[in-house]
């Protein structure tokens, strides 16, 4: 049974042009969210017809979680959820992964994010609000040829532990999710390298829909397994 009413939530969507991202959006709004919608190219943003107040912000920027503090303060009045969403992939063996790529990965994927959660983690203690963060299945299972993409999943999965420890005390709920191959496009527009050969991932709209579930149920881990067994 769900336990947190989605409606009227104000809920920042970080990566929300992106193919998960916009379908996590769409599915909040139906729930009823107030939602910010956060990336990096504002005509994508409003491409996706969503009536919500939007920030323009690179992850690799420390400062975008202070824009992102000041709008959701200034439009919705604070903050009870922060969904993020972004990431970029890289394939290819560690000796042949360049030096920036590696740099680029982690930044987007791992040390972004932590800049930004810094800045909104005021905000979301005041309302007691939630933290959903995209990992994936290869936390769980790296494979050859996508070590540092896995690397950075990993760490994003390890900070999502320490922080649901760090903020029990004041009723702040870390969603880790750790989804397994999905069809988003994401793989096929790698920043370096090919991707190995994948199984048929799942729809982007049936990851979408649990995701929405387990937040409205106030899950802390939704783990690969979990989008097939039926839960």
């Amino acid at each position: 049974m769900p336990v947190r009413d989605l409606a009227g939530r104000r809920i920042a969507i970080v990566g929300a042009s992106g193919a998960l991202g916009s379908l996590l959006a769409r599915r909040l709004v139906d729930e009823g969210a107030r939602l910010l919608l956060v990336g990096r190219d504002e005509q994508r943003l409003r491409a996706l017809g969503i009536d919500a107040p939007t920030v323009v912000a690179d992850l690799g920027d420390a400062t975008a979680g202070d824009r992102v503090a000041a709008a959701a303060t200034e439009h919705l009045g604070g903050l009870d959820g922060v969904v993020n969403a972004a990431g970029i992939a890289a394939f290819g063996s560690l000796v042949d992964t360049p030096d920036e790529v590696i740099e680029e990965v982690f930044t987007t994927n791992v040390i972004g994010p932590a800049f930004l959660l810094r800045r909104l983690l005021p905000l979301l203690q005041e309302s007691k609000g939630f933290v959903v963060n995209l990992s994936a299945i290869l936390a769980e299972r790296p494979m050859a040829g996508m070590g540092v993409y896995a690397a950075s999943k990993a760490a994003m999965t390890c900070l999502d532990r320490a922080l649901a420890s760090e903020l029990r005390r004041a009723s702040v709920s870390v969603l880790d999710v750790r989804p397994p191959h999905t069809e988003t496009g994401l793989a096929d527009r790698p920043i370096h390298g090919t991707a190995p050969r994948l199984p048929q991932g799942l729809e982007p709209q049936v990851v979408a829909d649990r995701i929405v579930r387990a937040i409205a149920a106030g899950d802390t881990e939704l783990a690969s397994d979990a989008f097939t067994s039926g839960d």
